[in-house]
C-alpha cells in the first residue's frame, strides 16, 4: 500500500507541473518512466517526416506471465495520448451516441453517419504532425518497419501528402505494444505489419505446432475471455471460425485486432484498444452475449479469440491502469466528456 501512494504521489507531482497544460488538451500526456516502465514509441526513430528511418527495432523479454497486465497498461496509455477516441458498436448499424473525440475530431463535432462513431476522417494537420513519430515508433517495432518508412517518406514527400498514414498501422501498433510488454521474442510473439500472420501462429500453438507461442486461439464462445487477449475479425475473407483460417494459413487476408482491456459483464460489452480504428487508437465497445455452454463472447464480427498464456487478471484491468488512476489527478485537467460512456471509476479514488 505504501509503494502504491508513493507511485501515485510522485505522478501527481509530475503532472502538476504541466497540469496548464494539460487544462487545453484533449489526451493525455505519457506518464513519467517511474510510474509507467515503457519507452516512447518515438524514441525508436529519428529524423524528420519525408525522411524518418528505424534506430531501434528492439525488444525485451519478459516471462509470459508478467505480459498481461503490462499489454493493458501500454495500450491504455497510448490510447490516453491518441486522444481518447471511443467507438460504440454495442448501437445498431446507421447510429451513434458516443463522442469522437481525439485527434481526428479534437472538438467533438458530429459528423458522417457511421456506426458507433462521430467524425472520423483522420486527424487535423496539427494533430498529424504530433502523432506522426508515434506511429513511426510503432513500425520500428515490426521487422519490416524500415520499408515502411521508406513508404511513408514517400508519400510525405508528394505535393498531395495529407493526414493519414500512407499504410494501415493497425497490426504495427498490436507489434509495438507486444514488444513493449516483453513478449520480445518472435516465438512467443510473431509480430508483423499482418495480424495474419500472429493470428496464424496462435492457430499452429492451437493445434500442437508451437509450443512457445504466447497466444492460443479459439473461436469465440470456447475460452473465458480476459484482458490481454485478442479479439480479431476478418475482412476479405469474411472469416467466422479459425477453422476457415486454418485452411487458408500463409495466405493474404485482411483481418484486424483489438486488445481486450475490460470484461463488462453487467453491461453486456468487451472493452478494447486498437490502432488505426479511426485513423487513431480508440477504445472500442464489443457487444457481448452467452449463450448455454459457452462463455461470454463477442456478438458479432470476431471470428478468432486469441488467449494469452498465464493467470488471467481482473476483468477491469483498465480501471486500475496507472493512465486511468491518473485521470484528474493532474490540477486544472478534465477528462474528455466521452469517458463517461466508458463508466471509469472517479479518479479522485486514486489521487
Amino acid at each position: 500500500m505504501k509503494t502504491h501512494v508513493l507511485r501515485f504521489a510522485m505522478a501527481m507531482a509530475a503532472m502538476a507541473a504541466v497540469s496548464e497544460a494539460y487544462a487545453q488538451q484533449t489526451y493525455l500526456d505519457r506518464l513519467p518512466s517511474e510510474i509507467l516502465d515503457i519507452a516512447p514509441p518515438p524514441e525508436r526513430v529519428a529524423g524528420d517526416p519525408g525522411d524518418m528511418r528505424v534506430v531501434s527495432g528492439a525488444c525485451e523479454s519478459l516471462p509470459v506471465a508478467e505480459a498481461r497486465l503490462r499489454i493493458v497498461d501500454v495500450a491504455a496509455q497510448e490510447w490516453a495520448y491518441f486522444g481518447f477516441a471511443v467507438v460504440d458498436r454495442t448501437v445498431p448499424r446507421g447510429q451513434f451516441r458516443t463522442a469522437g473525440f481525439g485527434p481526428a475530431n479534437p472538438a467533438g463535432q458530429a459528423g458522417p453517419r457511421q456506426r458507433g462513431r462521430r467524425g472520423f476522417g483522420g486527424p487535423n494537420p496539427e494533430e498529424f504532425a504530433r502523432l506522426v513519430p508515434s506511429i513511426a515508433g510503432f513500425w520500428a517495432a515490426t521487422p519490416d518497419g524500415s520499408w515502411m518508412l521508406e513508404r511513408q517518406n514517400d508519400a510525405s514527400n508528394t505535393p498531395r501528402a495529407g493526414t493519414r498514414w500512407r499504410d494501415p498501422w493497425s497490426a504495427a501498433f498490436i507489434s509495438w505494444v507486444m514488444c513493449e510488454a516483453g513478449l520480445g521474442n518472435k516465438s512467443e510473439f510473431q509480430r508483423s505489419i499482418a495480424h495474419r500472420d500472429y493470428i496464424d501462429q496462435a492457430i499452429r500453438a492451437r493445434d500442437g505446432q508451437d509450443s512457445r507461442a504466447a497466444y492460443v486461439a479459439y473461436d469465440v464462445g470456447e475460452a473465458e475471455v480476459r484482458p490481454g487477449d485478442l479479439l480479431c475479425s476478418g475482412s476479405r475473407p469474411d472469416y467466422r471460425s479459425i477453422a476457415q483460417r486454418r485452411r487458408e494459413m500463409g495466405e493474404g487476408a485482411r483481418t484486424h485486432c483489438d486488445i481486450v482491456v475490460r470484461v463488462d459483464e453487467a453491461a453486456g460489452r468487451f472493452l478494447t484498444i486498437g490502432g488505426n480504428v479511426g485513423g487513431t487508437v480508440s477504445l472500442k465497445f464489443f457487444p457481448a452475449v452467452r449463450a448455454r455452454g459457452e462463455y461470454l463472447h463477442p456478438r458479432d464480427d470476431v471470428f478468432a479469440h486469441l488467449k494469452l498464456r498465464g493467470e488471467p487478471i481482473e476483468f477491469e484491468a483498465l480501471d486500475n491502469s496507472p493512465t486511468v488512476r491518473a485521470l484528474g489527478c493532474a490540477p486544472g485537467f478534465r477528462a474528455p466528456t466521452q469517458l463517461a460512456s466508458v463508466r471509469l471509476p472517479a479518479p479522485a479514488a486514486f489521487c
